[in-house]
């Protein structure tokens, strides 16, 4: 596997079954940097951050297992990118330790998370309150060039460029700054309830749905009866086609929602169904996501511990 490309890093936290808005949001952007070959790609398991929501160790093995077959179904191929999990590589905590050293609590206090979890009057735990520095860890421990994020995203980089800079000023050249990457033509994606889609607001369109399951949840997504055309139908219509091909569609069936929203159903069970037969082969052999996780570990392991060894020495621990 080639490594002397830029590095591009992303991941996504296993807390629930991957959604549409994963895939549209992300994964589709992956796929895209996999296949043009400008990067190395490092696609990571978060399972550390997925703690802050993930606090039964079965529940967190099941869904690690499912995200990695969730990246293979999706397109994802191992021997491009290093698929790996977080938690398979010590250095992420340990350098995260060292950051804490030089960050103080005033400029973590900023952070949106915490923030959103303080106004509303939520008892805010450590790792909620510190994940910025595991995140700006996770970055920067690769020498990242790129990290592929949505608008609401940006505030990660910054961080990380942050730490990278001030560690830099005390301790000499070390990290490489991050930047982001936003993909300009993707907009939010709407859940059924019209807010983004999110696990957290229990509105999604899971991505391996059977054809049942997205019929139901098509038919329950709020629409405003004021308009010609149901706007959370067509955000979500408009993923799977271009403007022009749906013109044609909302034009004859104008007004009648119940039609678009079954037109909606089979545009979305023919994106899927592929994805989903997919997801059921690979879940079929036991072995495959243990596979693929000990050689992305590997491959992780040794930059990470290369670059890890390279901050000791830095600091005067090494």
């Amino acid at each position: 596997m080639e490594t002397d490309k830029p590095i591009l890093l992303s991941g996504i936290k296993p807390t629930g079954a991957a959604h549409i808005g994963n895939y549209f949001g992300a994964i589709k952007q992956w796929k895209e940097f996999q296949t043009i070959g400008s990067h190395q790609c490092y696609f990571m398991i978060a399972d550390y951050h997925a703690l802050n929501f993930v606090q039964s160790a079965g529940d967190m093995r099941d869904l690690t297992h499912d995200l990695v077959l969730t990246y293979l179904a999706a397109g994802i191929n191992p021997e491009k990118v290093v698929l790996f999990k977080q938690s398979d590589v010590p250095a992420h905590t340990e350098l995260a330790w060292i950051f804490d050293t030089i960050t103080t609590m005033p400029y973590l206090e900023r952070a949106h998370a915490y923030k959103d979890a303080e106004a509303k009057g939520k008892e805010v735990s450590v790792g909620t309150f510190n994940y910025p520095m595991l995140m700006a860890a996770d970055i920067l421990l690769y020498n990242t060039a790129k990290v592929p994020v949505g608008h609401d995203q940006k505030q990660h980089i910054e961080y990380a460029r942050d730490t990278a800079e001030k560690f830099n000023r005390i301790y000499g050249d070390t990290f490489t700054l991050p930047e982001e990457f936003i993909v300009p033509d993707v907009a939010t994606v709407p859940g059924v309830d019209g807010r983004k889609m999110s696990k957290s607001y229990n509105n999604t369109i899971p991505l391996f749905s059977t054809r049942h399951e997205i019929e139901e949840l098509v038919m329950s997504i709020v629409t405003d009866s004021s308009g010609d055309r149901p706007e959370n139908v067509y955000a979500i219509h408009r993923l799977l086609k271009t403007e022009r091909e749906l013109d044609a569609v909302y034009d004859e069936h104008q007004g009648r929602y119940k039609a678009l929203k079954e037109a909606l159903v089979e545009d979305l069970d023919a994106f899927i169904k592929p994805m989903r037969e997919k997801y059921h082969e690979l879940a079929s052999d036991p072995r495959t996501v243990a596979d693929i996780l000990e050689k992305g570990g590997q491959l992780a392991r040794e930059r990470a511990n290369a670059k890890i060894e390279e901050v000791r020495r830095a600091v005067g621990v090494s």
